[in-house]
């Protein structure tokens, strides 16, 4: 699931090698800290240390930070724009588009504890990823600690994965409950529909069938 990147360890000492690293992916390197940046964000509205008007206002900054990321990546994995049907077509089959459509969905609606999950698990995965990515290019040995930790997040991939198309689901009705509530609009159990009919093709996340 985590976004590839070409370059291995840079030469040089250890902090010097992860900043040459981090300089040459510089796409990459944005992205990780908006990912890093939105599981910040995301775990402090399912926490709300702050107390709960400051927890609203982190819940619309993640999907904010995680519409950058989907943005970033949509256009890392189509550089070159075309206003065509058939660039239109190859754009929805990525799943950053359909997470650039998710964000967009829910960021102006009332806040769901479960909307969020999708959004923190996901960037905390890619996170994790290029985290180690960075520690492998500063030193091959480098906080064992966090290693250990990225290894585990890792091991659970799959289960993080089934949790997130679970959630995506279960996502359809509360958003017609919330319609009923007068919490939610009219169109956005519509648009959420297409969005899960977009995530049933991905080729990313089999899960999602």
């Amino acid at each position: 699931m985590a976004d590839s990147t070409q370059n291995g360890p840079m030469p040089g000492g250890a902090g010097g090698g992860a900043v040459q690293f981090l300089m040459a992916n510089k796409l990459d390197t944005a992205m990780w800290i908006s990912r890093l940046f939105t599981v910040y964000c995301s775990a402090l509205f399912v926490l709300p240390l702050l107390g709960l008007h400051e927890a609203a206002s982190f819940y619309q900054r993640a999907l904010l930070a995680n519409a950058l990321t989907s943005a970033l990546r949509l256009h890392q994995r189509l550089p070159h724009f075309q206003l065509s049907r058939a660039f239109l077509a190859q754009a929805l089959l990525e799943d950053s588009c359909h997470y650039l459509l998710y964000s967009l969905i829910f960021v102006n609606s009332y806040p769901v504890t479960m909307s969020i999950f999708p959004v923190l698990l996901f960037s905390l995965l890619h996170a994790a990823t290029y985290t180690k990515k960075v520690l492998d290019a500063r030193s091959s040995n480098s906080l064992p600690f966090l290693r250990n930790l990225l290894e585990k997040l890792n091991a659970n991939q799959q289960n993080i994965l089934k949790f997130i198309a679970c959630n995506e689901i279960f996502l359809m009705p509360a958003t017609v409950f919330m319609l009923f509530s007068g919490q939610g609009s009219l169109l956005q159990p519509f648009i959420y529909y297409r969005f899960l009919t977009l995530r049933y093709s991905s080729r990313r996340n089999p899960y999602c069938r």
